[in-house]
């Protein structure tokens, strides 16, 4: 994902596979390698996950009042 462009997974999309990912690195029976790789694409969307909560946190403030602003 470079910085500018939106990404094409959805936040739901991505954390389920996350949690599909930890799912199969917690069972174990992988090699080296394949736990590897599976850590590497869980980092992945682990950033893809922040990225979208980052966004709803800026649309949130985004649209709420500026008064409500001040008082936080």
């Amino acid at each position: 994902m470079t910085e500018n462009a939106e990404p094409t997974t959805t936040y739901e999309q991505a954390r389920e596979e996350l949690a599909d990912v930890v799912r199969r690195l917690e069972a174990g029976g992988l090699t080296l390698e394949e736990s590897l790789a599976l850590w590497e694409r869980g980092e992945e969307l682990a950033k893809l996950c922040q990225h979208w909560l980052d966004r709803a946190r800026e649309r949130l403030a985004a649209a709420a009042p500026a008064d409500d602003a001040d008082r936080s």
